[in-house]
């Protein structure tokens, strides 16, 4: 392994923090505003902070319909994906949170594999013990201790799944920082228009900018454009890996910063699905494709 490679998966590591953490002011911000509010700031502040970057390579560049399209597609399942996270991460703790989000590396080959794309037998052994691990994780002795919260962020990964899969559709044809910048654009028209079916008010804004601030420049605007510095030149399956961390990190930042703790069990279950993610994605046979959350 070479200095540049080196670099690059420190790079990646400083995203995997970063996505981790936006886990713990997005906990935070679920009880002060509502998960369209939330969705809409944090989306227009990442086009803010990629708007420098937008401008220079547009005038390089310009609009073309692949762009468009990549953008509404990517856009979608970003949406769909954060939104609902959003939702969810209000009724379960952090370290659920981003341990069930990180399904999508195991979903998109499973989907793929529907799409006719082979499949190795490593992905369907990773499938059986990320559901050991989320059982684990989640199940307490009866249906119940499965709540909402965690359901929400089974759909919120498969939103992210399909967002996986349409930046693996697009970015061949578009210009990485445009697409980010597209889907963002995307996720911040719709979130606004949605924000007008819940309740602002001035005060519960102020107690949850600081959240909203981390997650819009930080982990949407800066991260992103960390994740495409750092996957330059790297394999993608190396890329994959130190990016799911992010799972980690959120279960570290709930402990550290919330306070919120795991059972013996529920560590169990987490260790059980990172070792699912990790060996979903050292398969000799599998191309790998790499997460935007």
């Amino acid at each position: 392994m070479n200095k540049t490679e080196i670099t690059h998966i420190g790079i990646l590591l400083l995203t995997s923090i970063i996505w981790g953490m936006a886990f713990v002011a997005q906990s935070v911000g679920s009880h002060l505003v509502g998960p369209f509010t939330f969705m809409a700031i944090r989306s227009w502040l990442g086009v803010l902070t990629l708007s420098p970057l937008l401008i220079h390579t547009l005038r390089k560049v310009g609009i073309h319909k692949d762009l468009i399209m990549g953008s509404i597609f990517c856009g979608i399942g970003l949406f769909l994906g954060s939104v609902l996270q959003q939702f969810g991460i209000a009724y379960t703790t952090t370290a659920k949170a981003g341990f069930i989000t990180a399904l999508y590396m195991i979903f998109v080959p499973i989907c793929s594999w529907f799409l006719h794309k082979p499949i190795h037998r490593q992905i369907w052994i990773s499938v059986l013990m990320s559901v050991v691990g989320l059982y684990l994780l989640c199940f307490h002795g009866s249906i119940g201790s499965f709540n909402q919260g965690d359901i929400l962020m089974l759909f919120a990964a498969l939103g992210f799944t399909f967002q996986i899969l349409a930046v693996n559709r697009f970015v061949a044809k578009c210009h990485p920082i445009l697409l980010s910048g597209g889907q963002f654009l995307f996720c911040a028209i719709v979130s606004t228009i949605l924000m007008t079916t819940e309740t602002v008010t001035l005060p519960a804004l102020k107690q949850a900018m600081i959240p909203m601030l981390y997650t819009g420049i930080f982990s949407t605007g800066i991260a992103y454009t960390l994740q495409m510095v750092g996957q330059k030149g790297l394999n993608p399956t190396v890329s994959s890996l130190v990016m799911c961390l992010e799972s980690v990190f959120s279960a570290l930042g709930g402990w550290l910063i919330l306070g919120q703790s795991l059972s013996a069990q529920e560590a169990t279950g987490c260790a059980l699905m990172f070792l699912a993610i990790v060996f979903s994605q050292i398969s000799p046979r599998k191309k790998g494709v790499v997460s935007e959350q």
